[in-house]
């Protein structure tokens, strides 16, 4: 019996999450994939927190991250998403981002990557029940919504807030902050909707997925209700995932990143 070719997985950002992703694949946790190369902007603070960068994994510039990886994981600032993003897809490569949201705002990398025989995959992250929504869709789906409760920490700094001077201190009840399309969602809050993003790629679009974002002080996870009506079902879910280290990301990322590569390279794959 011939071993198959380990799935060479690059890294692009190390903060809560990709620190996270970096681990579990250092310690083993998919037979059939090793972490090849990582690209961070300070180097000295990745090498501390991960001794073995530079030594049995490659530092790389953004731009040159997938040179020797067949994917790369994006976990970056959104400022920094498209360099990688194009660098990647230009490759011909797989491009697993978390930022989902520059998506809506990059649509052109869709096409490219059909241009370029690459490929565009998102894990699910935090949305509970993507794969009914995505069955949804392959019939008709009349109208869905998401509703995200957010504690005002993970809220803060966020351009449509900073734009229309919104200040959410020593807020002590809840209030909602934006009511639009996950679209309009994604340019004014580009940190805090990737599950709308996801949920709206995943569906109807992101002009027809309504979205409302609360800050919430008497919430300590980020809370987003989901309700979609189709021809095919009536579907309701509310996920309550628990803040990492970094308050606008949930724990559950990680894991999810780690099981959509998992999925890639495991022998059975359960659920589309």
């Amino acid at each position: 019996m011939t071993s198959k070719t380990p799935l060479r997985v690059g890294i692009a950002g190390l903060g809560a999450v990709g620190l996270d992703v970096a681990r579990r694949l250092i310690d083993g946790v998919i037979e059939g994939v090793t972490l090849t190369a990582v690209a961070v902007r300070d180097a000295d603070k990745a090498r501390r927190a991960l001794p073995q960068l530079g030594d049995l994994i490659a530092f790389r510039s953004m731009s040159a991250l997938a040179d020797d990886c067949d994917v790369v994981v994006e976990c970056l600032p959104p400022a920094l998403f498209r360099e990688v993003a194009v660098a990647t897809i230009d490759k011909g490569r797989l491009f697993m981002p978390l930022s989902v949201a520059q998506l809506l705002k990059n649509p052109d990398l869709i096409t490219r990557a059909k241009e370029k025989g690459a490929r565009i995959l998102v894990p699910t992250g935090a949305l509970l029940g993507l794969d009914a929504v995505r069955a949804a869709a392959e019939g008709t789906i009349h109208s869905v919504k998401m509703v995200t409760r957010k504690p005002p920490k993970g809220l803060e700094g966020a351009p449509y807030l900073v734009e229309r001077s919104v200040s959410l201190e020593g807020l002590k009840e809840p209030r909602k902050i934006f009511d639009g399309t996950a679209r309009e969602g994604a340019i004014g809050f580009p940190a805090n909707v990737n599950v709308a993003a996801a949920l709206s790629l995943a569906g109807v679009g992101p002009d027809r997925t309504q979205l409302e974002i609360w800050a919430d002080p008497t919430v300590t996870r980020n809370t987003h209700t989901i309700t979609v009506d189709s021809d095919a079902m009536r579907l309701s879910m509310t996920i309550e995932s628990i803040p990492s280290e970094n308050p606008r990301t949930g724990k559950s990322v990680a894991p999810s990143v780690i099981a959509a590569l998992r999925g890639l390279v495991s022998e059975l794959k359960v659920g589309s």
